[in-house]
């Protein structure tokens, strides 16, 4: 076996650990140079992964697996990582003493992530899965002179164990009727019996306990008060990396255990959708508080990605990879501007943002265009993502529901324009301008040039989604 190709799941592992006994043992020093260790190994991990991006392997018998698929979510999982991290450079100070115990949690939520996605097995999957919500159980309550975060921190424990609960009794009823917890073996086994009661259960407690980590509707309802109360760089990585990280152990699941052409749960995951992004968009158009709003924003896209799920075709699913990727670049640039607000104001209403197009013209600039991607405005990066997923949508037959997606889109463009009419027409008493460090600026720089390079050249990336997903075809 080729363990060598392992390397980024260990290499994460040992950074985490690395970081946390670097800010133990060197209480001062140690607490500085945390954030270099972290970008520096981050970045060779990332280096790593792209080397390897186009090898493959099955590890035990198929309940492991290295392929395109997985590293190009390992890919996206470490480069938000990185534009976290740097973003997020004086928001740090609010830690205090336990700077690298927050840079070590969130690096084991990227392993947990990287586990997911490359898991061929159930329980393996749920290992990966644990992992990266635990993690976030602390990261969301780290703020502790804030009663939001403390908040935020035990209702996302408490909604969190209940869907993990469910998603487990999901896998055992999936257990139980086809004899294994390997994808592939499943697949095998229910090819023959596939309309048993007990599986017909288990695959909605699975759907349940997957959609509670994308954010779907009816399962969203934790999402609101944990994105304002977490401290915003960890909001910021849980909108985008968890995010993607449930998506791709859906897709993955569904594919190859359930193939369409043998189940048909697409009906029940476009109803999901629909719902999804109308809920989203419409609960987002009277949120006064900017992270408020970018939660049900964030409820709206994940009904967009389901999109490409329940296309089930090569149109779908490259909607999916390509979506998920710039989302990253689109939501990682809007929370940054966020973040540097916060840190500037101590709010992050959206009084707080009148006049950043005078104040700091780059910050408002960002965040337009960020915002302008997420409604899907041409040419930026999130037009041709939903381009992929409605014409994958249309492609499967499922024409209403990419009418939903295009009427929704356009009513979202009206609470972005809420936040861009407060940066360049609104007024505020505060006239000094913002300062932003070089690794703040060098993070807004990557998100502006992603989400414009992805709109206007969108080819190269579109050609590593198709390899991606060609295991599945």
């Amino acid at each position: 076996m080729r363990y060598e190709l392992l390397a980024p799941e260990i290499l994460t592992a040992v950074l985490g650990l690395l970081v946390l006994a670097t800010g133990l043992l060197l209480p001062g020093r140690g607490k500085k140079a945390v954030g270099y260790i972290t970008v520096i190994g981050l970045a060779a991990i990332l280096i790593t992964v792209m080397l390897n991006f186009r090898n493959e392997a099955l590890f035990f018998d198929g309940v492991y697996q290295i392929d395109m698929y997985g590293n190009f979510f390992k890919t996206l999982f470490v480069g938000a990582a990185l534009l976290i991290f740097s973003m997020s450079t004086r928001y740090t100070e609010f830690f205090g003493q336990r700077k690298s115990e927050w840079f070590s949690f969130m690096i084991f939520a990227t392993v947990g992530m990287m586990i997911m996605v490359s898991s061929g097995d159930l329980i393996t999957l749920y290992v990966g899965l644990e992992l990266m919500t635990i993690s976030f159980y602390i990261l969301s309550a780290y703020l502790l002179n804030d009663g939001l975060s403390a908040e935020a921190g035990l209702k996302y424990l408490i909604m969190g164990a209940l869907s993990s609960a469910v998603l487990l009794f999901g896998m055992s009823l999936v257990y139980a009727a086809s004899g294994s917890t390997v994808f592939t073996e499943i697949y095998q086994a229910l090819s023959v019996a596939s309309s048993q009661p007990i599986l017909i259960a288990g695959i909605v407690m699975l759907i349940a306990g997957l959609g509670f980590k994308i954010s779907a509707v009816p399962f969203h309802m934790w999402t609101p008060d944990i994105y304002q109360g977490a401290p915003t760089p960890v909001t910021a990585y849980l909108s985008v990396a968890s995010k993607a990280a449930g998506f791709a152990a859906l897709v993955r699941i569904f594919m190859v255990a359930f193939p369409y052409t043998q189940f048909n749960w697409n009906l029940a995951l476009a109803v999901l959708a629909a719902l999804t992004i109308v809920i989203g968009n419409l609960t987002a158009l009277p949120q006064k508080n900017v992270k408020r709003m970018l939660a049900y924003s964030s409820i709206a896209q994940a009904g967009y990605i389901l999109v490409g799920l329940v296309a089930a075709n090569t149109y779908g699913l490259k909607g999916v990879l390509f979506y998920a990727l710039l989302y990253v670049f689109s939501n990682v640039g809007a929370f940054a501007v966020t973040t540097m607000v916060e840190v500037e104001t101590g709010s992050t209403d959206i009084e707080a943002f009148n006049d950043l197009g005078r104040r700091s013209p780059m910050l408002a600039a960002v965040m337009t265009v960020c915002f302008l991607s997420l409604a899907g405005i041409p040419p930026l990066a999130g037009f041709v993502g939903k381009f992929y997923l409605f014409s994958g949508a249309i492609q499967a037959g499922y024409l209403w529901l990419a009418f939903i997606g295009l009427l929704m889109s356009m009513i979202s463009v009206y609470y972005y324009l809420n936040v861009a009419k407060a940066m360049y027409i609104g007024k505020t008493e505060n006239t000094g301008s913002f300062s932003v460090p070089w690794a703040g600026k060098m993070a807004l720089w990557v998100c502006l040039l992603g989400t414009i390079f992805l709109g206007v050249y969108p080819g190269p990336l579109s050609q590593i989604t198709e390899l991606a997903i060609g295991l599945f075809f």
